[in-house]
């Protein structure tokens, strides 16, 4: 399909609306490059610096994703999470059909503290389990975790291998059935650390959600901090009108 650029408006926003008519059509397909800057100027006859500006903002829509010393691809189809249902990461992927490992990068037993005391609604003296994770889905990362849960929920927490078996189903084996998640949803920006271990190489922007899990007695059983690649997944809510 061959496509003009005008003067009309800045140029690379025309470019930017032509490279995303060319993926949604399907002439640049999933996981395979879109032509280099180079040849998109000359192509289109435009200057280069238009040309990295129209392929930088479909890179933070996560359309395109780079490739160091390979180029910029099309981004492989995102996964539609569903913000109402209650479940963790093993059970959403398996559920979408892929599979699952986690890699531990901390687990330690510590204070709860004034600030994990007053969300988890303990005292600042009581235990908690932290936990840090990679979720990788189809071997690739996925998500960074944290979780925060108090010592009294789970015995033994580290003596479980955390890659066989998920928190909900050893939540399961404890009695303890997850009935509510209060969470946010917020746009953040991992430190360089923590966004190679999610093989992020350009802007470290990340989905973050934090929220408290609640038991069937109400009790919180949970904190945890998830930072999701932008690249890899959209999240909907679905509202219902209450009728008056």
């Amino acid at each position: 399909m061959s496509e003009t650029i005008s003067y009309r408006s800045p140029l690379y926003l025309q470019l930017r609306e032509v490279i995303r008519r060319k993926i949604e059509s399907g002439e640049y397909l999933p996981g395979t490059p879109i032509p280099s800057e180079n040849a998109l100027a000359e192509q289109y006859g435009i200057h280069r610096l238009s040309v990295r500006a129209a392929i930088s903002a479909l890179l933070y829509e996560g359309l395109l994703t780079s490739a160091q010393g390979k180029g910029v691809f099309v981004t492989m189809p995102k996964d539609e999470r569903d913000l109402e249902t209650v479940g963790g990461f093993r059970q959403t992927m398996e559920k979408l059909g892929h599979k699952t490992h986690t890699r531990i990068i901390s687990k330690i037993t510590r204070k709860a503290g004034e600030y994990y005391g007053d969300i988890l609604k303990i005292s600042p003296e009581a235990c908690i389990y932290y936990i840090k994770r990679v979720c990788y889905s189809d071997g690739e990362p996925y998500s960074l975790e944290e979780l925060y849960i108090p010592t009294d929920v789970v015995d033994n927490l580290f003596q479980i291998d955390l890659d066989l078996f998920s928190m909900y189903q050893i939540y399961g084996l404890n009695g303890i059935t997850v009935t509510r998640v209060h969470q946010f949803l917020e746009l953040d920006e991992l430190d360089r650390s923590d966004a190679n271990l999610l093989d992020i190489k350009d802007t470290p922007t990340v989905m973050k959600f934090r929220g408290v899990s609640y038991d069937q007695h109400g009790r919180a059983v949970e904190y945890a901090r998830t930072y999701t690649r932008v690249d890899k997944c959209n999240f909907t809510v679905h509202y219902t009108r209450k009728e008056d």
